[in-house]
């Protein structure tokens, strides 16, 4: 887009260029630009120069004359003969300089006739040489040449005669014969400008053209058109137009206005022509996610056209990457840089797609402009709202007559708008061939002519013509308007997206100065706040565009300027709508729905352009006669000529020209109004670079187009290879930052912030990383996925030495500590994580294998292993890597690997939590208690495992081994065992002290403490327990002990220090505390994303959960009985049911409410008595607490049995139940219960029908 435009400037053009043949230095073969010599001399390219520029420089924007030869001309010169077809051909290119400011080139490229016979018959003599070489070819034998052949070929002359038939129809085929035919060289005009006016360039270029190629000379010589445009046309102010004069007809440009958006001159109406709707906004969420796009067309214009069309739809974000709309052939290398871009890649027409050697492809989005096809990256989200998106655009398009799913035959410069004219139109009325959009089509374009002579008349601008009521011709009104349509239409996504942004802006505490220096490690947007307003369907694609350089811009520029004037022009029109919405909203400003708000300002940008083309504010200077010698200015029909430097090299020195043009008032004011705006724009951009340079630091926006040295080459993968290291380094900051705070939170420290999206958007966003910096210098590409080839390599070369696969060594497991000996942990093999991969069906290609693999590796925190062991092997990184490539630089890839280690500081679940449905192999151990030996157990023990995403169903364990391995669909993270026996055989009784479960992929081992009896007539007769498990942290090797964050399960809290203190018993105090601290883990789980909540049955169930807590209450002051006998809660929970059911019956309180109560209690009691499940006393108080926690009732409960006279008997004086006042308060700490809606996990309530 034109925001960067070159500030020193205010004339029109800077540069007139003239490129082409130098018949001084004759034919050089091109070699940059990669053509074969097996083609035809006419079919290959060769050198082209820059013969002329007006004037020599001009301080502002210094002349660089390799990049302007090589855009102007980026196939070098191509020659044709007379039964060729030699159209001009017109297109426009971008120069971005190391500051990021861009300038445009506009060329015209046509044929001219070579005069010169030196160069006619060296073009005779190379087809001489290429007809006797493709003789040869033509005479070989079909069967391929062996050696023996080969030496045959080349000593024996053949006799030509027979061959002559095939020679001559090889000739007629594509030939040059210096006597027969006339030959034809390209040459290039061009002009070099500050902002972009592509149709005004284009009619000035081919008004110049034309002069040449008429019979009859132009009014005045060429010298004097390129001089006005040069030295006497300025750049309309901002909101103005502009009429200036060509050699046939007048020119006219006209510049936005600073609270419209920005200036845009290309037909956006071509690239919806080209790819149609769908392709282009699937094209516009890559570009928005800063993936690498490579478009692909034989047409330059339209590699441009649809490059700046895309990134002028961003508004008002910026494309931050490398930008090169043409990408030169000689500069086809840049293809591997490992960083985000946007490249067009020019295409011969012949070859197709496979024959493309792209280096990446894992993320990159291939266009190829001509099919009309598009190849995208996976795993790319929708764009919000896409359908009604879509929906919207078509209605535009269709309004001016484009067919939103674009037209494959659209030729280069018709867009279909040409076609129709209302005289056609009738006759097809007729016919009734008029289908409904070409009507409303014509009605607008009737009204809006109607609209401009009434705008006409109003203004007071006599016609002198009738069809002068618009100075600009129709067709170009019309692109203005399509144009503005679908710019509105884009713009309003992101005012309606972003409409409350500001409000999660962080402004930094301290100044400017070390806010730039500290700016890498600042987060400026409170991303988790923003995304958890926002609407569930649009997470996948916010998330990830929140991550990327354009948005975070978007912010530094934000947070830069504090008032109006100092911000950047986009910026401030993006808050001027954003202001509107708001006015227009008046609902709370947070409260975002995922209602769809179609664009409403077109109407107001329309009127604006049809003003300025109704009413021309500023006419320039007209061309004039020079200042030349006689004879000088003439030049022969058909040819561009030298110009006259010397006329040409300097402006006027004095203004006398400029005086003429307009009052004097006018200009003054026109002339400080832009020297304010291009101040404004200078300091802007100061600001802007300075923090481009400082926050980027080393990115690069364009290849360097002058002298390919290799050292140059080198220099630049140097940058990249520092640039992918400081981008590790801020990525893995970012993800662990994230990651912590979470877990800080999770210990009670701080504010949530992440949710399950943003780290699946890191998570993936390392993968691109990773796999760009595994693309980097690869000497050749095998499948999409750099990183799975050389894993499959690395697999290959180990398997061939049949060792035992992978292991690094061969017993090396990861050392233990005492809790899981009873399971020794997996072994660390590389080559086993990657076979568990390829097991996997759903995971189809290598890019998935690849992002699969590394979430593996991220879960079982062996990332940073695994990749030091894939490299080590530098036998196969030196086969598979040029020298130069990021994976050979041997410090920076310590450093890299050194980062990623510090993942091993955090518990990732990324692979678990994403591929849920495959299938998994789990072990299970069952641990008896050493002290009294099971041997002699004879029942049959079985077990259930229940995770976050599933349950096994009975399991049954052999008596002898008490463990199991099997495989079943992705349980999710573990929550509970439960376990029991058939009670048969002489012993049944059996005192477990734990069950241990292995995910055998991931290697996570839960442990689910028991330390109870299961028999009949023990403890308390129970035959089956629900245990609750939590995730075992393995103790690493001390090579790699980083600092360890405590598993993620729960806070210590206070309770675990009391209970150590005083393990019997705990006073009032401290219960109470155990209850607030159990009922405070259950509000803070429901108050996360629901994508982020642990586990509930942990805080119900688990240590220090709720239903400790509330065993802790009904224990306080529980009558110790006689000896020997024991005595459980629900003994005393089944006697107050008895009483309550008796005075029910005897109705001795009328009260409604406690009946109610009482008939709730009393139906849950006995639902829990009569349930075939043999869980013990124990087990059957854990159910009736969930389910009071599930339904509300426990608040109520609570008050009833505190009432109640069995209490008195059963309770000491002192206990905590028989206290009011602590009653009622733990009352009122468990009816904050109320507001949540809790569900239990089936393996809790199983067997009970309530």
């Amino acid at each position: 887009m034109t925001t960067g435009f070159s500030s020193g400037s205010c004339r029109f053009a800077d540069y007139f260029v003239i490129c082409g043949l130098d018949t001084e230095s004759g034919l050089e073969p091109d070699e940059l630009s990669g053509e074969n010599f097996e083609q035809s001399p006419l079919r290959r390219t060769f050198k082209s120069k820059v013969l002329a520029h007006y004037p020599d420089n001009v301080e502002w924007n210094p002349f660089d004359q390799d990049a302007v030869g090589m855009l102007c001309m980026p196939k070098g010169l191509s020659f044709r003969t007379q039964v060729d077809s030699r159209e001009p051909q017109f297109h426009s290119f971008i120069i971005t300089r190391e500051d990021g400011s861009r300038t445009y080139g506009f060329a015209l490229t046509f044929f001219e006739e070579v005069t010169s016979k030196q160069i006619c018959s060296a073009m005779q003599t190379l087809y001489h040489m290429h007809n006797a070489e493709q003789y040869d070819i033509l005479h070989t034998p079909t069967s391929p040449p062996g050696p023996e052949d080969q030496r045959h070929q080349h000593s024996q002359t053949r006799p030509v005669l027979h061959a002559a038939p095939s020679i001559s129809r090889l000739q007629r085929f594509n030939s040059y014969d210096i006597s027969r035919d006339t030959l034809y060289v390209s040459k290039c005009i061009c002009l070099i400008t500050p902002m972009a006016f592509a149709q005004a360039c284009r009619k000035v270029l081919q008004q110049l053209h034309q002069a040449v190629s008429c019979p009859q000379p132009p009014p005045l010589p060429l010298e004097s058109y390129i001089y006005n445009i040069l030295y006497e046309v300025p750049l309309p102010p901002s909101g103005r137009s502009l009429k200036f004069s060509g050699v046939y007809g007048p020119v006219v440009c006209q510049r936005p206005s600073t609270s419209e958006l920005p200036l845009f001159d290309f037909a956006i109406s071509e690239m919806f022509n080209l790819l149609g709707v769908e392709n282009v906004l699937q094209l516009f969420t890559c570009a928005l996610l800063e993936m690498q796009i490579l478009l692909y067309s034989q047409h330059y214009q339209r590699l441009m056209t649809v490059a700046e069309s895309i990134t002028a739809l961003m508004f008002p974000f910026q494309w931050q990457h490398v930008y090169v709309p043409i990408l030169p052939a000689s500069l086809l290398h840049f293809l591997d840089a490992p960083v985000p871009y946007l490249m067009g890649l020019h295409s011969n027409g012949q070859d197709d797609r496979t024959k493309l050697e792209l280096p990446q492809e894992a993320n990159l989005c291939f266009v190829d402009i001509d099919n009309h096809f598009i190849e995208l990256p996976e795993e790319l989200p929708q764009f919000p709202n896409k359908l009604e998106f879509i929906q919207e655009i078509s209605e535009v398009l269709m309004s001016f007559g484009v067919s939103p799913e674009g037209n494959i035959h659209s030729t280069d410069r018709q867009t279909k708008l040409r076609g129709f004219r209302s005289v056609d139109m009738v006759s097809d009325k007729r016919n009734g061939n008029l289908s409904s959009p070409l009507n409303s089509y014509l009605l607008r374009e009737n009204e809006t002519i109607a609209r401009l002579q009434a705008l006409v008349k109003r203004t007071g601008v006599t016609n002198a013509a009738p069809d002068a009521q618009v100075q600009c011709d129709e067709e170009e009104l019309k692109m203005h308007q399509l144009n503005i349509h679908v710019r509105e239409v884009f713009a309003n996504r992101f005012t309606q997206m972003f409409a409350d942004y500001e409000v999660f802006v962080i402004q930094p505490s301290q100044d400017k100065e070390s806010w730039f220096t500290n700016r890498d490690q600042m987060q400026n947007f409170d991303k988790a706040s923003f995304l958890s307003d926002q609407p569930e369907p649009y997470l996948p694609f916010l998330s990830r565009f929140l991550e990327t350089q354009m948005f975070a811009s978007f912010i530094d520029g934000k947070i830069l300027c504090h008032d109006d004037e100092d911000k950047e022009h986009s910026l401030r029109v993006f808050d001027s709508r954003v202001d509107k919405i708001r006015m227009l909203n008046v609902r709370t400003p947070t409260l975002r729905t995922s209602m769809y708000q179609k664009c409403t300002n077109i109407e107001e940008a329309e009127k604006a352009i049809e003003m300025r083309v109704a009413k021309i504010d500023h006419t320039a200077l007209h061309p004039h006669l020079l200042d030349m010698k006689i004879g000088q200015g003439r030049y022969e029909q058909g040819f561009f000529p030298r110009l006259q430097s010397d006329v040409l090299s300097t402006g006027p020195t004095s203004n006398k020209w400029a005086k003429r043009s307009a009052p004097a008032q006018w200009r003054r004011r026109d002339r400080q109004k832009q020297h304010a705006e291009h101040l404004y724009l200078d300091n802007d951009q100061r600001e802007k670079y300075i923090q481009e340079a400082r926050n980027l630091g080393t990115t690069i926006r364009q290849p360097k187009l002058s002298n390919l040295s290799p050292s140059v080459i080198a220099q630049t993968n140097w940058k990249f290879v520092e640039g992918l290291l400081k981008e590790c380094r801020n990525k893995t900051k970012r993800m662990l930052v994230e990651k912590m705070g979470r877990e800080a939170v999770e210990l009670g420290h701080g504010e949530v912030s992440i949710t399950g999206v943003e780290e699946n958007t890191l998570i993936a966003s390392l993968c691109d990383l990773l796999e760009r910096i595994w693309s980097h210098g690869l000497q050749v590409k095998q499948g999409k996925s750099a990183l799975w080839s050389h894993l499959l390599h690395y697999q290959d070369s180990k398997e061939k030495k049949n060792a035992t696969p992978g292991l690094i060594h061969d017993t090396e497991r990861r050392k233990s500590d005492g809790g899981m000996s009873a399971m020794p942990p997996l072994k660390v093999s590389l080559i086993q994580d990657m076979r568990h991969i390829q097991n996997i069906s759903e995971i189809k290609t290598d890019v998935g294998k690849a992002r699969a693999w590394v979430r593996l590796s991220m879960e079982k925190k062996l990332l940073s292993r695994h990749l030091k062991q894939l490299l080590s092997d530098h036998e196969l990184t030196k086969k598979l890597y040029k020298r130069y490539a990021f994976l050979r630089c041997d410090d920076e890839k310590e450093q890299f690997l050194y980062h990623l280690l510090s993942f091993n500081a955090v518990d990732y679940f990324c692979f678990t939590n994403v591929f849920t449905t495959i299938m998994i192999p789990y072990h299970v151990v069952v641990v008896p208690s050493k002290k009294l030996g099971g041997s002699m157990f004879t029942a049959n023990p079985w077990v259930c495992v229940s995770g976050e995403l599933a349950e096994t169903g009975v399991l049954q364990v052999p008596r002898n081994t008490l463990e199991i391995t099997f495989e079943c669909q992705n349980l999710g993270k573990l929550t509970t065992v439960q376990m029991g026996h058939d009670n048969t055989g002489l012993y049944a009784k059996w005192l477990v002290e734990c069950v241990m479960v292995r995910n055998e992929i991931t290697g996570h081992t839960y442990k689910f403490p028991c330390g109870r009896w299961l028999g009949k007539g023990v403890d308390d007769g129970s035959l089956e327990r629900i245990l609750v498990g939590e995730l075992m942290t393995p103790s690493t090797e001390n090579d790699e002990r980083m600092c360890r964050t405590p598993p993620m399960q729960q806070s210590p809290g206070m309770m675990r220090r009391f209970v150590t203190i005083s393990p019997n018993k705990l006073n009032t105090g401290q219960i109470q505390e155990g209850v607030g601290e159990a009922i405070n883990g259950i509000v803070k789980h429901f108050h996360k994303p629901e994508k982020e909540r642990g586990s509930l049955t942990l805080l119900l169930c688990g240590e220090y959960g709720l239903v400790w807590a509330l065993e802790q209450v009904f224990q306080h002051g529980f009558k110790s009985p006689r000896l020997f006998k024991n005595v459980f809660i629900w003994d005393f929970l089944e006697k107050s049911q008895v009483y309550f059911e008796s005075a029910e019956q005897r109705q001795a309180t009328p009260d409604e409410n406690w009946q109610t109560r009482v008939r709730h209690f009393c139906r849950f009691m006995r639902a829990i008595n009569s349930t075939s499940r043999n869980i013990g006393k124990d087990g059957k108080f854990q159910m009736l607490v969930c389910l009071g926690a599930r339904d509300h009732l426990l608040h109520h409960w609570i008050a009833l049995l505190a009432d109640c006279p069995i209490t008195a008997q059963m309770y000491e004086d002192t206990a905590l139940i028989k206290d009011r006042t602590l009653v009622n308060s733990l009352i009122r700490v468990l009816q904050t219960l109320q507001e949540f809606n809790i569900t239990l996990e089936a393996s809790l309530v199983k067997g009970v029908g309530i």
